[in-house]
């Protein structure tokens, strides 16, 4: 026993302890903490839920101290080993700032050869926005399928593009939560109402191919949004009150018992939204666009030593929708849509005895999407409307990821990891008659299961001094298989016989895919840096647009079970510099080739398939700017310059470099707009006020991929497909207003506006409807933490 108690009493003494905060006192958990002597190799620990961390034996003498953890400066001192050290963590200047998303693993925003932007929960605060996509609007390269907010569109439409590169409502770009897959498992796109705003430490969007890391939907980038950790004793509640009789409130709470740390949060949201189709266009059967939802999560970290982490994490997320028609014949049903989704996950990360990392992460997602479409026969005086699908579409979604990363000396830092990933689904649907919508005449179901998995290495390398050089390849390997179109008649409530398109075995698929990258960056100065990168990505069908069919209005989008996967090889180069003290500045050009991208194209009056264009390139200039003035002011801005075209078509060569447009105006795909720039100025100063201002510019776009339909505003007409002789969207400019103030520690009261000139701006032709009008909202913030 006294042996023992030496032996115990001499490894404290031998350890480097301390704890890691922020500068309000906050515990910092998750940091890493790496230890370096002046031989041998180096070691590394994470901090616990109450910031803490130890590592035993360090070199004795003086050692270099770096911690790094997302949102913060890196911290570098030299100590003395042994001892106790107390650090705190300084908020970051934009290149100093540390992320995790683009090489999967924590590194300076600045010595990152990607272009990255960073959404901070200050900012995400001064918005005025309450659903997720419109708070990254002010990103210009963000953008949904359509111009509208997921207030008011179908989840169908919600898929997220970085750029352009997506011609249809499924998304181009990887959504991660905490580092685990967002986006829709059967159809890939993403419910923006499923992130809890207030629950959000910062979102981190890569933009350009990234696929050699994150395999599919990284194509286009990747958006990772990072949650707040647990602190001690803390609780807020945010409820607010807008116009449109919205009504909103948040909820977080958390505490830490020593190594153990909990959190859940909730959010509830109702409004009876805006009437979609313009007032000249309306006719009896159209009605509010609206959305209530309910989405809770509660969450737990777990740190038994220094060098071993986990976590899990429960949701439940429930969202109702309507969609702004109703039926004429008896009995009245809305337009409308329900999804249930509930998910678990939960992750391990430990160091090993070489100082390597190894984490892991498992997932689990059960949803349910239920549908029904509205034929409207007579868009002219749109006086009937027609049931004429109804879709139950349950999906099970499974998948996990192992990664290990290791230092080798001071100039290679190597990862490697697998993943793997199994969907099944179906499109349940209920046909009816063409004259009623009142009796059932068919029934069909079709879906199938996908299974992917991927092997990825990279090696973050530093050949010569002031240059790094980043390698990374991707193989995945997916299959289809169980593919099926069970389609039956109904008589009198009973199931028939097959109809001509019953198709019991559809085809199986099996694709491998390699996708590198190679990304340099040189440091021409501690101020100024300059980048560049070539890397392939991909993206495979997803089930949804293999076998699910769906309406908008008039027009009838068919599936395509024949679809095959798209790729995309993309060059960027970069500059960025801090041209003065806190003046960051970013230019990057870009060019993405897709080959055989999937778009809903024309195929005859009123209906359209999904395909695989042949080509399409999508190039252009993104800058940024960002000035901070004291410690008060903020003033960012962004333009993005897009020339988006479909370059080879065999099937149909008259939408190839399509230029039906406004002179002076690029061809451009449908949805994709030339132009598009935002501006942010701020003022925040905690003894006084808030206020923030926000604009938004978007140029014209098309809504078909024909570049021939326009708005009635511009003399055309939505009885037909004939060209309009100005064709397409007109742009146009939105202002947003923020202001808040605290009164006391523990209360805040705020208010925004959303359009604040409540301009119209139209969304889709055939008929023609609007965007999001003025929103006004305010509340108040309660907040009580200690220590």
């Amino acid at each position: 026993m006294f042996l023992a108690l030496l032996l115990t009493l001499s490894l404290v003494q031998s350890a480097v302890t301390g704890v890691v905060t922020d500068p309000s006192g906050g515990a910092v958990s998750g940091a890493t903490v790496i230890v370096r002597g002046a031989s041998g190799p180096e070691q590394r620990a994470l901090t616990g839920p109450d910031g803490r961390f130890s590592i035993a034996s360090p070199p004795d003498g003086q050692i270099t101290l770096t911690v790094r953890s997302v949102g913060f400066a890196v911290y570098q001192q030299t100590v003395n080993a042994p001892g106790e050290v107390s650090i705190v963590l300084a908020p970051a200047a934009v290149m100093e700032s540390v992320t995790v998303t683009p090489t999967r693993t924590a590194q300076r925003l600045g010595d990152t050869p990607a272009s990255v932007s960073v959404l901070t929960s200050e900012q995400i605060r001064q918005s005025p926005a309450v659903v997720a996509d419109d708070v990254l609007r002010q990103i210009p390269s963000f953008s949904l399928f359509r111009r509208t907010s997921s207030l008011s569109s179908n989840p169908t439409a919600q898929g997220v593009s970085l750029r352009g590169i997506g011609p249809s409502g499924v998304s181009r770009t990887l959504v991660l939560f905490d580092n685990v897959p967002f986006n829709d498992p059967f159809g890939g796109w993403v419910y923006w109402t499923r992130v809890p705003l207030d629950n959000v430490e910062r979102v981190e969007v890569v933009e350009g191919p990234s696929s050699s890391l994150y395999g599919n939907y990284a194509m286009g980038g990747v958006i990772n949004v990072v949650s707040a950790r647990a602190t001690r004793r803390t609780f807020e509640f945010k409820p607010q009150y807008g116009n449109r009789d919205t009504r909103k409130a948040d909820v977080f709470a958390s505490d830490v018992w020593g190594k153990l740390g909990a959190s859940v949060n909730a959010s509830v949201l109702d409004t009876d939204g805006f009437k979609a189709v313009v007032p000249g266009e309306q006719g009896p059967i159209d009605t509010n666009a609206a959305v209530s939802f309910r989405n809770v999560s509660a969450r737990a970290e777990y740190a038994p030593t220094g060098s071993v982490r986990a976590n899990l994490r429960g949701n439940y997320f429930r969202e109702e929708r309507d969609n702004a028609k109703v039926t004429t014949f008896a009995p009245v049903q809305d337009e409308a849509n329900e999804t249930t989704w509930k998910s678990v996950n939960g992750g391990v990360r430990m160091m090993l005895r070489d100082q390597s990392a190894l984490e892991g992460s498992v997932f689990a997602d059960v949803v349910r999407f239920q549908s029904n479409f509205i034929a409207v026969p007579n868009l002219t005086t749109r006086a009937i409307g027609r049931l004429t699908l109804e879709q139950n579409v349950p999906t099970t979604n499974v998948g996990g990821m192992v990664q290990w990363s290791r230092a080798f000396g001071t100039r290679n830092f190597f990862s490697a990891g697998t993943d793997l990933r199994w969907v099944e689904g179906d499109s349940e649907e209920n046909g009816f008659d063409p004259a009623t919508g009142t009796t059932q005449n068919l029934r069909r179901v079709s879906g199938g299961t996908q299974r992917s998995a991927g092997l990825f290495l990279q090696d973050i390398f530093t050949p010569v001094d002031h240059v790094t050089v980043t390698a990374s390849v991707r193989v995945d390997r997916w299959n289809n298989y169980n593919a099926h179109n069970f389609e039956n008649t109904v008589a009198n409530g009973i199931i028939g016989p097959p109809t001509a398109n019953d198709r019991p075995n559809l085809p199986s698929r099996v694709d491998t895919v390699a996708s590198p990258k190679l990304a340099a960056m040189y440091r021409v100065s501690d101020r100024v840096r300059v980048w560049g990168s070539v890397g392939a990505g991909f993206r495979t069908p997803t089930l949804n647009e293999l076998y699910r069919q769906f309406r908008v209005g008039a027009v009838l989008t068919q599936a395509n079970p024949n679809l095959g996967p798209e790729r995309l090889i993309g060059t960027e180069a970069g500059i960025s510099a801090e041209l003065v003290r806190n003046l960051t500045a970013r230019a990057t050009w870009y060019d993405n080739r897709i080959r055989n991208a999937v778009s809903n194209v024309t195929i005859a009056t009123n209906t359209q398939q999904r395909q695989n264009l042949g080509r399409t390139r999508v190039q252009g200039i993104q800058t940024d700017l960002e000035y901070r003035i004291g410690a008060h002011w903020r003033f960012a801005g962004g333009y993005l310059f897009n020339r988006a075209r479909v370059t080879e078509f065999a099937a149909n060569p008259g939408l190839v470099d399509n230029c039906r447009g406004v002179a002076g105006e690029a061809c451009t795909l449908a949805q994709v707009p030339t132009h598009r720039g935002s501006f942010q100025a701020t003022f925040s100063d905690p003894r006084l006020f808030t206020l923030a201002l926000g604009v938004q510019v978007v140029g014209l776009q098309y809504d078909d991929d024909q570049n021939v339909r326009g708005v009635p505003a511009n003399g055309c007409t939505t009885s037909t497909f004939a060209p309009c002789a100005n064709p397409g969207l007109p742009g146009f400019t939105l202002v947003d207003l923020t202001a808040s103030r605290s009164l006391g520690r523990h209360l805040e009261l705020f208010a925004g506006v959303q359009n604040l000139g409540n301009v119209e701006y139209y969304v889709s032709t055939y008929p023609t409807t609007v965007g999001t009008p003025r929103l006004i909202n305010g509340g108040l913030r309660v907040r009580f933490s200690g220590r």
